[in-house]
């Protein structure tokens, strides 16, 4: 194990490398983030953010796979050498919402991560990390609402690594506890699924032979009536929330097809898939009260997000260093979901939120678009980006920070799993 001067000594040139790597390269970065907030791309329609992002990383001599693991706009690159040593992952999400394009800062989530990978690329070269670890970029699409990272962990994109790390912008003020600070290092989200049903019956003339029909719409409207009742009984923190989507096509045409689809959260990936449970329950029996048939999907699922405190005191201590101060652990469970939750049940993983300026706009705003563009959201990403990197050097040139890291993930994992 290298000693604490070693260790001191790497830490010291490498927070100087990454510095220096980040400002020669800030204009370039911000370019990046820029071109694909001006061009917004629903989930695995990405066409344009892959190639900005591809372009750039080739153009700075990384050599890049693009449509990576059978998706079309996923994209990996690679840097470093060694089969036993650590792998570390930085996630580049860039997909957009409907209508409101950048309304959760993804353009600056892909600017953290591509300044931490291009940041820690240059410190492994200066201090001699590059022959004792791996370091990738991988780009992943379709966070909002596509089940992105949930994909690439079936494809094995996730396999063999020692950590997965991340960002994502939120606003100012939005979680009372982090008033005054930055951001939080750790902040606890919620599961979250989503579940959609079909019914069938039998069309037939509402006016003249109504008998002859079975109300595919009366099972959906059913089914909301028996989902209003179940959130009697549901606990303060978990949601239930749906819409109608096809309710027939004509008032004098029992419908013989209908639509509904529900959003399920929960505080834990136990409850959450309890509580599907419980929504498909509602689904059947509107379904045998009314004599039609219903199909279930459940195309989305993400889990709740475990925390690795050892990552983030580290990561609070490297961003008080740039000037950054930020609480460690939340204790406040938001009601936001992603699928890098999927990612922190499987290895351990690190998804800072940290603030910026947009007012009264919350994510998923109109306002909050806008905010996601200006130079003061682009240099808070960047400065986060240097912390990110600052952590892969920890976790590639420290071994007892590893081995922390991996068993507050072990610890962590099984009381996951005690709560299912």
């Amino acid at each position: 194990m290298p000693s604490a001067t070693t260790i001191s000594d790497v830490i010291g040139i490498a927070r100087q490398t990454i510095a220096s790597e980040t400002k020669r390269l800030q204009s370039h970065l911000e370019k990046v983030s820029l071109d694909i907030h001006s061009h917004p791309e629903l989930c695995y329609e990405e066409v344009f953010a892959h190639d900005t992002i591809c372009d750039f990383l080739e153009a700075n001599g990384f050599t890049v796979t693009r449509h990576a693991y059978d998706i079309s706009t996923c994209f990996e690159a690679e840097i470093g050498s060694g089969e036993e040593e650590q792998t570390v992952i930085y996630c580049a999400e860039y997909d957009a919402l409907p209508g409101i394009g950048h309304a959760c800062g993804h353009n600056l989530i892909a600017l953290s991560s591509i300044t931490a990978f291009v940041a820690i690329a240059k410190a492994m070269a200066e201090t001699g990390l590059a022959g004792k670890g791996k370091v990738r970029l991988l780009g992943t699409p379709a966070e909002e609402g596509g089940s992105g990272k949930v994909r690439l962990l079936d494809a094995g994109a996730f396999k063999g690594a020692s950590a997965a790390l991340m960002s994502h912008p939120t606003s100012m003020g939005r979680i009372k506890e982090v008033e005054g600070y930055a951001g939080a290092a750790g902040l606890v989200t919620i599961a979250a699924s989503m579940i959609s049903a079909d019914f069938y019956g039998k069309s037939a003339h509402a006016g003249a032979t109504p008998w002859q029909g079975h109300n595919a719409l009366d099972a959906a409207v059913g089914s909301y009536v028996n989902i209003s009742m179940l959130r009697q009984q549901i606990k303060p923190a978990e949601r239930i929330h749906g819409v109608i989507t096809d309710g027939g096509k004509a008032p004098n045409i029992i419908p013989d097809k209908t639509s509904i689809v529900y959003g399920v959260r929960s505080t834990t990936a136990a409850g959450c898939k309890d509580l599907v449970r419980k929504v498909k329950c509602c689904f059947d029996a509107a379904a045998t009260a009314t004599d039609c048939t219903v199909k279930t999907k459940s195309p989305l699922f993400y889990a709740d997000q475990i925390l690795n405190p050892v990552l983030c005191e580290a990561f609070t201590e490297e961003m008080r260093y740039l000037g950054d101060e930020f609480l460690p652990i939340a204790k406040e469970t938001v009601s936001s979901s992603t699928d890098m939750g999927n990612v922190s049940h499987v290895l351990p993983s690190f998804h800072c939120s940290y603030g910026i300026h947009s007012g009264a706009a919350s994510n998923h705003t109109p306002g909050f678009t806008a905010a996601a563009a200006t130079p003061d959201a682009l240099d808070r990403a960047i400065r986060v980006g240097q912390g990110l990197a600052m952590l892969g050097v920890y976790i590639l040139h420290n071994p007892e920070f590893s081995t922390k890291m991996t068993a507050a993930f072990k610890a962590a994992k099984a009381q996951a799993d005690a709560n299912i």
